[in-house]
Order: structure tokens, then C-alpha cells, then sequence
């Protein structure tokens, strides 16, 4: 895979992410994105090679109810599920 196509995967990936999240609410949004940058240092986009730290955000903030926004990522990128590292990014959220 070229620079390009990771680029290209990782910008579809962060979208995707950051709509589940507003469509949760900008609180949502917000608070994710606090904890990702103040936890881990990292952003939105650093999701894509860090899957890990997303879902622990969200378990932690939300308990059992993350599973409805990872449902929400998933469901967004499922035209792209068979792609390798797509796949990769979802199976890491299970």
C-alpha cells in the first residue's frame, strides 16, 4: 500500500469517527477528543493506527453504551470493510 491509499484510509477512518461522535452530540465529540489528546496524545486521526484507544475512551466514559457508537463506525465503513487495514481498525474496536 502506498502513502497515499494509508493517507487516503486514515482521513476515512477519522471521518468516520467524528461523525459517530457528533451524531452522539458535540459533548460527545468534545469530551472523546479531550481524553484521546490529554491520555494518550493523541488525535482523532491517530485512531486509525491506535484503534485501542478509542475503544477504551469510550468504554470508559460510557460503560456498555460505547457499543452503540462503535456500531456507528462500523456501519459507515462497512462499504470499505474488505479492505485490509479497514478491516484491521474494526476488528481492533470489537
Amino acid at each position: 500500500m502506498d502513502i497515499d491509499d494509508v493517507q487516503i484510509k486514515k482521513a476515512l477512518v477519522a471521518f468516520t469517527i467524528e461523525k459517530a461522535l457528533l451524531e452522539m452530540g458535540e459533548p460527545v465529540f468534545q469530551k472523546v477528543t479531550e481524553i484521546l489528546k490529554n491520555d494518550y496524545n493523541c488525535y482523532v486521526p491517530d485512531c486509525y493506527d491506535h484503534p485501542e484507544y478509542l475503544k477504551r475512551v469510550l468504554a470508559d466514559l460510557y460503560g456498555n453504551a460505547h457499543t452503540a457508537i462503535i456500531s456507528s463506525i462500523k456501519e459507515n465503513l462497512r462499504e470499505f470493510s474488505h479492505q485490509t487495514p479497514v478491516q484491521k481498525f474494526l476488528v481492533a474496536l470489537e
